[in-house]
C-alpha cells in the first residue's frame, strides 16, 4: 500500500533518490553509497528484513531514520527495482536482471508472509516459466550470477540453469526446431529466419553437434567448469565436452590461439551477439580445464595439449597442472608432431628448448606402454610386421628428429643428448640413421668437443644398424673420432659380405631344380614371403646383371674372331713383302753398304703375336747400348 498521495515515480539528485509523493520521507536507506529517501509503511508492508530493522532501531519517533544495507545483491540499481515494487510501480523482468531481482527479494525477505504476490514469488515464476526454458535467456541469466554465486546457489538458480542447458544439449535440435528457442522470434517453427514476421526462406543450420560451443564460452570459468561437470553427469560424450573446452581455451588464451593457427574461427551465433565475453584469469582457466579434460587420444587433441603446455610454462602454473599435461601428452606421444615438441625454454635456462620436459614425456610414454622394456630386438625381416611396435617406432623416429633439431643449440650439454637418446629402449630403433644424423649435427655445432666426449656420444649408436649409405657417409666423416671411423669401416665390410652372401644364396636357389611340393604351415609361408620380399630388389638386379654379362660374352667372342682373321691377313702380307721390307734391300737402294751379319743375328721380322712382359720391360734398356739395324 502506498502512502497518502499517489507516487508517480522516482527522481535522482546526485547520489540521492526521491519519490514523487506528498509526504516527506521518514527513512533513508543507503545502498552502495546511494541514499534512498523513502517511507516506512510501504517498505515494512513488503520487506521483512527492513521491517525487522526498523522495529529494532531506537530513535526519535518523528525523526528520519538512517540505515545502511550491506552487501545488497545487484547494488543500488536493483534496490531501486525492489523499492518501485513496494510502491506498486510496474517492474520489468528481463533475463539480465531476473537473477539479481530474485536474490534481492530473498535478501529483503519479500515473501508471501509480507503480502500476496510478493516480489520473491513473482521473480520465481518468471524464472521458471521464461528463463530456464530458453537457451539464450538461460545463458544470460548465468552470466549475471557471478557476483551473487553463494546466494544463487542457496536459491538453486545456478543448478537449475545448468541442468536446463544440459538437457537442451542432450536433446536432438531437429526435434524441437532448435536452436529455435535460442534465437527467439528470429526463427519460425519450421526453422526459417523471419524478418518482421515474413519468412525469408533462409534457414539456420541446426545439424552440428557443436552449435553450443560459442554460447557457453561467454560464461565465467567457475560456471563453465560446473556446466561441463553437469553435462558429464548427464552423459554427454567426452569428445563433445573436450571440443567445448578446446574452444573455450582458444578463445581466452591468445597464445594458444596463435599457435593453433586460428582454429577457433567458428561463426558466431545469433544469441552470442547480445552477450559480453567473460573476464577470465588465464592461469585459473588453464588449471581448471586440465582437471576437467577427459582421457582422450588423437592427433588434434595431442596438439591441443602441447599448446596448453606451452602456455602453462609461460603462465607459471602449479606443478600438479604441468605434470598432468606432461603425463597426458606422454601417453600419446606417438601422435605428437615435431613442431609441437619444440617448446621454447621460458625460464632462466641457457638452452633454447625445454628438453627436460620432453624427456619426462618420453618416460611417461614408456611407462604407459606395457612390455616395452622387455621387447626383444627384431630382425630386419620382422620390421613393421608387429602392429604393437608401431607406436614405439614412431616415437623413436620423432625423438631422433627432435634431437637433430635441438642439437644446433651451442649451450646444450652432451649428457642431455645422451639421456634423450637412451630414454627409449634398444628395440625402438630398427635403423640408427636418424640418431647418427642427430649426433653428426651436434658435432658440427660443437667443434670444441674432445675425442673422448665424441666417443661417449658415439657409443649410443649401434653401427650394425646403420644403412649402407649412412656407413659410407660415416667412413668419410672427419668429425668422427678415428676409432669410430675404423669401427664403421669394419661393420660396413661385414654388411657387404652378408649382403653378397645373401645374393649368392638367392641366385643358387633360383638356379637349382624345383623341389617337390610340400605342405607348409601358415607361419612357414609367411616367413618365406617376408624373406622373398626382402630380397626381391637384389634378385632383380642380379638378373639384369646376368643378361648384361651374357651380351658382353657374345660380343667378346665376335671381337676375338675378327682379331684372328686380321692376324691371318697380316701374316700373308708379311710373307709376300718380306724382301722389300728387309733392311738390306733398303740400304742397297740408297747406296749404303752393310756389314755382314753374324750367324746369331736375329731375323728382321719377328712373327710373335705380341710382346712378352719381359721383352717389353727390357727393350728400352737394350736400346741405350746398341744401334738399331733398322730405320723403323
Amino acid at each position: 500500500m502506498a502512502p497518502a498521495g499517489k507516487v508517480t515515480g522516482f527522481y535522482r539528485e546526485g547520489d540521492d533518490w526521491f519519490c514523487n509523493a506528498s509526504l516527506v520521507s521518514d527513512v533513508t536507506l543507503v545502498v552502495d553509497g546511494v541514499n534512498f529517501h523513502l517511507h516506512k509503511f510501504p517498505l515494512m508492508s513488503r520487506c521483512g528484513r527492513i521491517a525487522k530493522i526498523l522495529e529494532a532501531a531506537q530513535g526519535p519517533p518523528e525523526g528520519t531514520l538512517l540505515t545502511t544495507l550491506e552487501d545488497f545483491p545487484g547494488g543500488s540499481d536493483i534496490f531501486l527495482v525492489a523499492v518501485k515494487f513496494c510502491y506498486s510501480i510496474r517492474v520489468e523482468y528481463t533475463p539480465r536482471n531476473i537473477v539479481m531481482i530474485y536474490c534481492a527479494a530473498d535478501y529483503l525477505e519479500m515473501t508471501e508472509e509480507y503480502g500476496e504476490d510478493n516480489l520473491l514469488l513473482k521473480a520465481d515464476a518468471y524464472f521458471h516459466k521464461n528463463t530456464i526454458r530458453n537457451w539464450k535467456d538461460c545463458i544470460l541469466a548465468l552470466q549475471t550470477c557471478d557476483p551473487v554465486i553463494p546466494r544463487a546457489d542457496k536459491l538453486e538458480i545456478i543448478s537449475k540453469c545448468l541442468n536446463a542447458l544440459s538437457v537442451m544439449v542432450c536433446t536432438d535440435p531437429s526435434l524441437f526446431g532448435w536452436p529455435m528457442l535460442m534465437y527467439g522470434s528470429l526463427q519460425s517453427p519450421g526453422g526459417s529466419i523471419l524478418w518482421n514476421g515474413i519468412n525469408t526462406g533462409a534457414r539456420i543450420q541446426t545439424t552440428e553437434s557443436d552449435w553450443w560451443f560459442e554460447d557457453i564460452s561467454y560464461l565465467s570459468v567457475p560456471l563453465f567448469q560446473r556446466l561441463i561437470q553437469t553435462m558429464e553427469a548427464r552423459g554427454i560424450r567426452h569428445e563433445n565436452l573436450a571440443g567445448a573446452m578446446m574452444y573455450y581455451c582458444r578463445k581466452y588464451l591468445p597464445g594458444l590461439g596463435r599457435w593453433q593457427s586460428g582454429q577457433s574461427g567458428k561463426t558466431r551465433t545469433v544469441a552470442s551477439f547480445s552477450m559480453t565475453p567473460a573476464a577470465v584469469d588465464q592461469k585459473v582457466l588453464l588449471e581448471s580445464v586440465v582437471k576437467l579434460l577427459p582421457e582422450l587420444k588423437g592427433k588434434s587433441f595431442c596438439r591441443f595439449l602441447l599448446g596448453l603446455l606451452r602456455v602453462a610454462l609461460i603462465l607459471g602454473v602449479n606443478h600438479t597442472c604441468q605434470d598432468s599435461l606432461e603425463r597426458r601428452i606422454g601417453m600419446q606421444l606417438d601422435l605428437a608432431s615435431l613442431d609441437g615438441l619444440l617448446i621454447p625454454s621460458y625460464s632462466d635456462s641457457d638452452t633454447l628448448y625445454h628438453t627436460d620436459c620432453v624427456e619426462r614425456m618420453i618416460h611417461h610414454f614408456i611407462s604407459s606402454e606395457p612390455g616395452v622394456a622387455a621387447t626383444p630386438v627384431p630382425s630386419s625381416f620382422e620390421i613393421g610386421t608387429s602392429p604393437s611396435s608401431h607406436p614405439l617406432r614412431r616415437v623413436a623416429k620423432l625423438v631422433d628428429s627432435y634431437i637433430a633439431e635441438v642439437a644446433s643449440d651451442v649451450n646444450l650439454k652432451p649428457g642431455k643428448i645422451r639421456s634423450l637418446a637412451e630414454a627409449l629402449p634398444e628395440s625402438s630403433r630398427s635403423l640408427h640413421d636418424g640418431l647418427y644424423r642427430a649426433i653428426d649435427i651436434y658435432f658440427k655445432a660443437h667443434p670444441w668437443l674432445s675425442d673422448k666426449e665424441k666417443e661417449q656420444l658415439c657409443n649410443i649408436i649401434n653401427f650394425q644398424k646403420l644403412s649402407i649409405d649412412a656407413c659410407a657417409h660415416a667412413s668419410q666423416n672427419d668429425r668422427l673420432p678415428l676409432r669410430v671411423v675404423l669401427q664403421v669401416l669394419f661393420f660396413e665390410q661385414l654388411q657387404l659380405r652378408t649382403a653378397l652372401a645373401g645374393c649368392l644364396h638367392v641366385l643358387d636357389t633360383e638356379s637349382a631344380p624345383a623341389a617337390p611340393l610340400t605342405v607348409t604351415g601358415p607361419s612357414d609361408v609367411a616367413g618365406q614371403v617376408v624373406q622373398r620380399d626382402g630380397w626381391v630388389t637384389v634378385v632383380r638386379e642380379n638378373q639384369g646383371l646376368k643378361v648384361d654379362l651374357e651380351r658382353m660374352k657374345s660380343r667378346v667372342g665376335e671381337l676375338e674372331e675378327e682379331f684372328s682373321k686380321i692376324k691371318q691377313e697380316m701374316r700373308k702380307v708379311t710373307k709376300s713383302h718380306s724382301y722389300l721390307s728387309s733392311p738390306r734391300f733398303l740400304a742397297r737402294k740408297i747406296g749404303c753398304k752393310l756389314l755382314p751379319q753374324s750367324s746369331d743375328t736375329q731375323p728382321d721380322v719377328v712373327e710373335s703375336t705380341g710382346p712378352t712382359p719381359r721383352s717389353s720391360i727390357e727393350q728400352p734398356r737394350n736400346s741405350r747400348h746398341r744401334k738399331s739395324s733398322s730405320l723403323f
